[in-house]
């Protein structure tokens, strides 16, 4: 997760680069506590603090440029390989931009 500047030093393609800028910045909330832990018995009935951040909280979903809807990789979580969801992720030239949107796991109670 460090550094926490937002520069990805060394990158094979454009979903894993944009994937670890993502998590990098999901860690520096945690890190700022500005963003709360919401899952676990801990989780129930409100959040807490949680300065390390659990992977297992969040997943990204590809938005843009080529959406991921369905199958194996549409939501994959923090650290999975990215391998398969390269492929036709990125357009030449016009496709660099991407988008996410990030799913954070919530557990709640029911009084």
């Amino acid at each position: 997760m460090y550094p926490l500047n937002g520069n990805v030093a060394a990158s094979i393609g454009h979903v894993q680069a944009s994937r670890l800028a993502l998590a990098r910045f999901a860690y520096k909330l945690h890190r700022e506590l500005v963003a709360w832990g919401t899952m676990g018995s801990k989780g129930l009935c409100g959040s807490y603090l949680m300065p390390v951040m659990r992977k297992q909280q969040y997943r990204f979903q590809a938005t843009n440029p080529n959406p991921q809807t369905g199958g194996r990789y549409a939501c994959a979580p923090i650290g999975a390989s990215t391998t398969f969801m390269s492929a036709g992720q990125v357009y030449p030239a016009i496709g660099e931009d991407m988008g996410y949107l990030v799913w954070r796991k919530r557990n709640c109670c029911v009084l």
